[in-house]
């Protein structure tokens, strides 16, 4: 199965500098790492507050109907 961050972080793994610091690698690596997650947590946290949006708007919505303002014939009898 393709996956594109495990790719990443091969990739980052694999490069080869002239002085091969094994610190600025797991830096690097880890840096890419909580980025991507990051993100990935930014996107799953403004899909929840879709979610509690549309549930409010769902159960408000029922309190919104509008309403008629215009007399009854029975009421305008009860003065008689």
């Amino acid at each position: 199965m393709h996956d594109p961050f495990e790719e990443s972080l091969r990739d980052l793994l694999k490069s080869h500098t002239t002085t091969h610091d094994d610190d600025a690698t797991l830096g690097r690596v880890l840096k890419t790492a909580n980025r991507q997650v990051g993100v990935g947590d930014l996107f799953s946290l403004m899909g929840h507050c879709i979610e509690a949006l549309m549930i409010a708007l769902n159960n408000g919505s029922a309190h919104v109907t509008p309403v008629s303002r215009t007399s009854s014939p029975r009421s305008a009898d009860k003065a008689d």
